[in-house]
Order: structure tokens, then sequence, then C-alpha cells
């Protein structure tokens, strides 16, 4: 991999990992486009760890946040009186919400590395999931604010969470949309589907670094598209906050759609190939 490879998976991770379109689908189709052979347990683990930077940029905007709600968590531990506060229960829902996915990563890890990482999946996932996304719009009565998410409306997001393993689904877009259907208002389930990210990202960063180290990626390249990744999630971390405040999510599905169609045909044609 050289450096311009590099920035640029750096520049697609963190352009979409938090929009609800699927970076894990953008960056295979890029991967691919580049000639990399996407279902190498080594290109799926860089796709993993340059994660990591868009999970720094999450951390750095909401330092505040994930601060107090850390301390008041680890607070409330010690000291029974402080776990009545929103941010002690906060901190519990936010773990809750993670134990399902890296549950469903560790027990999935053949087809999360292996068959989902094929064209067909991506594209049938874009397609697919939008469906859900224009339903949770349509429905979800979005009456509810932040503090009054519960337990149950963290594992409901966090099951949801699963099925965005599936490149095309999109972590993000999985995660709103559960929120939007729980009765969440869309800034809340936003702002709850970045907090569950912090976990569940880090953690298959983490776990697959290793692999990525040692399967022939240059440090430096993986380092590079790390750091723009930060960069330019950071960007579109606080971009998307103001977006969804204002405009629904399915603003997005358009070019789900036609992304998925447009790889469906060349797939179909025989112009690239599926893995």
């Amino acid at each position: 991999m050289n450096f311009f490879e590099a920035v640029l998976l750096g520049i697609v991770e963190g352009l979409t990992e938090f929009l609800p379109v699927s970076s894990t689908g953008h960056l295979t189709i890029t991967e691919k486009l580049l000639g990399m052979q996407i279902d190498d347990p080594t290109v799926t683990a860089f796709t993993a760890v340059i994660q990591v930077g868009a999970i720094a940029a999450v951390l750095v905007y909401f330092r505040q946040d994930v601060g107090r709600i850390a301390s008041a968590w680890s607070r409330g531990l010690v000291k029974p009186e402080l776990r009545s506060s929103f941010d002690h229960r906060m901190g519990w829902y936010v773990i809750l919400g993670s134990v399902p996915v890296v549950i469903a990563a560790l027990l999935g890890k053949d087809l999360v590395t292996g068959a989902f990482r094929n064209l067909w999946w991506v594209a049938g996932a874009l397609i697919g999931w939008s469906v859900v996304m224009v339903a949770a719009e349509r429905f979800g009565r979005q009456q509810r604010h932040e503090t009054d998410i519960t337990a149950r409306d963290s594992l409901l997001i966090g099951v949801v969470q699963c099925i965005s393993l599936i490149p095309g689904v999109s972590r993000s877009g999985a995660t709103i949309s559960a929120g939007l259907l729980a009765g969440l208002d869309r800034v809340a389930a936003t702002r709850m589907a970045f907090f569950l990210s912090i976990p569940a990202l880090t953690a298959a960063g983490l776990y697959e670094l290793p692999q990525a180290l040692d399967g022939g990626i240059p440090v430096a390249a993986t380092a590079v598209a790390t750091v723009v990744s930060f960069l330019v999630a950071y960007a579109s971390v606080a971009w998307l906050l103001k977006f969804v405040a204002h405009h629904p999510i399915t603003w997005f599905v358009g070019y789900r759609v036609a992304l998925g169609v447009v790889l469906i045909v060349l797939l179909s044609t025989g112009t690239i190939s599926a893995t």
C-alpha cells in the first residue's frame, strides 16, 4: 500500500464512519477498485484498525460528555447515592449496548472477515437497510430525549448494531434507526450511536491490530490512514449532529440505493468481481 492509497482510504473512512451510508461498505468498494483482495484477513484487519482514528475523533469531540459520564459511572461504583444520576446510568447503558456486538463479532468472525466481505453483500445491504431507515423515520415517534434513554433502549440499539457487521448496512444507520424506532428524537439517537461506537470500534481495531501489522501492510501506511481518518471524521461528527437536528436520515437513502444499484450492474456485467 502506497501513501496515496493510505490517504484515500483514510478520507473514505473519516467521511463515511458516522454517516448512515456504511464506512465498511465504502472501504470495501474502494479497496476493490484499488486492486486489493477484499476478503484477505489483512485487508479486513486494516479496515478495522483505521476506524480507531474515527473513534479518536469522537472522543475528542465529546471529551466533556465522555469525561463526565466516565467520572459519574466510576464514582457511582463506590458511592451508592450517586447511582441515580443519568450520567452514571448512561455509563452502564453504553456498556450494556456494546455487549451484543462484541459477542456477535467473536462468534461470527469467519463470516465478518470472510463471506460478508463480498460486494454482493454490500450492494444488498445498502439497498435493504435503506428500507429500515425509511420505516424508522416514518414510524418513529421521536418524542423522547437523551435523558429518557433506558437500559431497554440501550440493549435494543446494541442488538440492532450487530446487523451492521454486514458491510453496507452502516453501524450508524443501524443504531440511529433503532433509536428512532424506540421513540428517541434524531439528536438523542445519533448521540447514542456515537457513544456506542467508542467501545465497539476500539475493541475491533485493537483486536485486528496484530493481523494488520503482521500481514504485510506497512506500519507507516496504517498510521497515515488512521490519522487522516481522525481529521476527516472530526469534521464529519460536527456536521452530522447539526444536520440530523433539522433533516431526516432518509436524505441518505437515495445515495445508498443508487450506489447499491450501480454495484449490482457492475457485478452483473462482470466489470468487477465480488471479492
